[in-house]
């Protein structure tokens, strides 16, 4: 073995965990923006929680990114320490598969179908599979399909470099002489978590094993601690992820740490204690890469059956180790931007929490209009703040995740949700501004005609309805309901200008003063710009569902071209919302 054999290698190692790379990056674009609402829905029990974590690993191809993601999820509150657990060992389950991919290049055969299961004949197909998908398909999902085929074949192209790289080493003389210090099972275990953790993929380094073990020179003795230890380097990925988080989210780690450590103890032990009676004739009989496949998988599903009864008991020995103070849970945790559709699920999650507060803020402003109350003044300015700081962390966030290599449909979502936070965060303004008015209204003592507290009630159950309307819009992202906005808003538009109309025509007559003039302007004016930011989250409501609509052409189709439903709505709203006659002695 010269030089350029270990050029190769090294060549064969980049492509590999490239091509593991590109492959993961595509197969979670495809399902990650459902990630989230599964892992809610399915972490209930322990045995959906296994399920679970193995599909997901086999999907994203990454025991590691599962891990981090759970770390991100409970670092943020989205899932208790409980629910990782099954997810954890499931994920360590569901990285097998890798090893039996690449097994398969192994098959020797003269056979044509035989020879077509091997990586090195196959792949090449999948890659112009692949790069035809990629080059010709303008739609988002062939293209991620195309880009998960290239990685595939990628990944198996460096694992054939590797294969190749190695093959002198089965007649070098040196090579048998390091060999033979990972007889020593403490040094095989320390041998694999350490290669583990340094290219940060157990995949990777058990592809590397069975590279080795093609040149005949490892046998099952030397290469069972090895494995063992590639399980545990594999934590170090979610260790150095969870550094800088909250205990819960450290002691995800700790379960994954434990997990592996114990059933390395334990599977080790066992084997060796049935070999001292038993003598296995195997143990020094060379392994290929199917064994090693074999093993791999018999020590994840051993270890899993072990301890999947005793999951509480490793979460107890996660947070006997993790005593450290609690610090305070992030809104939205960084670790979710390696899982974009799961971002992005969660931040229309945090979304809808900034809705609802905004929503809540402008009717406890309403409500002290009539009658005001100091402990609902404060709570408003609290609101305000909180709302505040949704705005700021959701729009750092979101615009950081549109960096990201996001789906056209994810890109967009996006885009709407940035516009969304936006409105909602001006409605948060205008409660705070209504409530200014409403100090004004006690402090001053001022005082509205029956009639015109009437008037004014008519408006102000039409801006609680059209807030309603819309955050219900946005929870449930129901364009029907969205709908319904857009016309109540134009009624607003109406009933603020005749009540401004009616004002001025008192203000004329000498039944009204300026005072009290300035104060209903106020009032009006905020009421019309809430209506007006209830407008825009409702078209964007749309929009998320069918991303071609444009924002203008769809305003301008609803109000100038007649659209039946909006006018039967318009109708409605305009009957409901009726202001009460106004009779030339009445005043304020």
């Amino acid at each position: 073995m010269d030089v350029f054999s270990l050029f190769t290698l090294l060549g064969g190692l980049a492509f590999f965990l490239y091509g593991m790379h590109v492959m993961s990056a595509g197969l979670e674009k495809m399902v990650g923006g459902k990630l989230e609402r599964v892992l809610k829905s399915m972490t209930s029990s322990k045995w959906k929680g296994l399920a679970l974590g193995a599909v997901i690993t086999i999907a994203i191809q990454s025991s590691s990114a599962m891990t981090v993601m759970l770390v991100g999820l409970v670092n943020s509150g989205i899932m208790q320490l409980s629910q990782t657990v099954g997810v954890i060992m499931g994920s360590n389950v569901g990285t097998t598969l890798t090893a039996w991919i690449l097994s398969a290049a192994g098959i020797e055969s003269s056979n044509f179908f035989l020879r077509l299961l091997k990586p090195e004949s196959f792949s090449p197909i999948v890659a112009l599979i692949g790069v035809l998908l990629i080059m010709s398909s303008k739609e988002g999902k062939k293209r991620d399909v195309g880009t998960i085929l290239v990685g595939f074949s990628v990944l198996m192209t460096g694992m054939s470099f590797m294969s190749q790289s190695v093959s002198p080493l089965a007649d070098m003389p040196i090579f048998q002489d390091i060999l033979v210090m990972f007889q020593n099972p403490i040094a095989g275990i320390l041998l694999g978590a350490v290669v583990t953790g340094v290219i940060q993929s157990s995949a990777a380094s058990v592809g590397i094993l069975q590279s080795l073990s093609m040149t005949g020179s490892i046998t099952y003795g030397m290469a069972l601690p090895i494995i063992m230890g590639q399980n545990i380097g594999t934590c170090v990925t979610a260790l150095l992820s969870s550094i800088g988080t909250n205990k819960n989210a450290k002691r995800v780690t700790a379960v994954h740490v434990y997990f592996n450590v114990l059933g390395t103890v334990i599977c080790l032990s066992g084997f060796y204690l049935l070999n001292a009676f038993i003598h296995f004739d195997f143990i020094d009989s060379p392994i290929n890469a199917l064994g090693i496949a074999v093993i791999h998988s018999l020590f994840n599903l051993l270890t899993t059956l072990i301890l999947l009864p005793f999951s509480k008991q490793l979460e107890k020995l996660a947070k006997i180790t993790i005593r450290e103070q609690s610090t305070k849970e992030e809104l939205l945790d960084e670790r979710l931007l390696l899982s974009p559709g799961l971002a992005i699920a969660e931040c229309r999650n945090l979304s809808i929490h900034m809705a609802k507060a905004a929503r809540d803020s402008m009717a406890n402003a309403i409500s002290i209009l009539s009658k005001f109350d100091q402990k609902v003044a404060d709570s408003i300015t609290q609101q305000e703040e909180e709302i505040d700081l949704y705005e700021d962390k959701l729009g750092t966030f979101l615009v950081r995740l549109s960096s990201k290599d996001l789906s056209p449909k994810d890109s967009h979502d996006v885009s709407q949700l940035l516009h969304a936070i936006g409105d909602f965060e001006r409605i948060g303004d205008h409660a705070v501004n209504i409530l200014r008015v409403a100090n004004e209204i006690h402090d001053k003592d001022i005082q509205f005609s029956d009639k015109a507290q009437e008037e004014l009630q008519v408006i102000t159950r039409a801006i609680i309805t059209i807030l309603n309307l819309t955050v219900e819009a946005f929870e449930e992202n129901d364009p029907v309901i969205a709908a319904k906005v857009e016309p109540l808003e134009q009624v607003i538009d109406g009933l603020k200008l005749e009540l401004k109309n009616r004002h001025i025509r008192r203000l004329q007559e000498g039944r009204c003063t300026i005072e009290l003039g300035f104060v209903l302007t106020d009032l009006l004016t905020n009421y019309e710009r809430v209506s007006d930011h209830c407008s825009n989250i409702a078209v964007t409501v749309i929009q998320i569902k069918d991303s071609s609509l444009d924002t203008h052409g769809y305003l301008n189709e609803v109000k100038n071209t007649g659209n039946p439903a909006f006018t039967q709505a318009f109708e409605t709203y305009s009957l409901e919302y009726l202001l009460p006659a106004s009779p030339a002695p009445e005043g304020k």
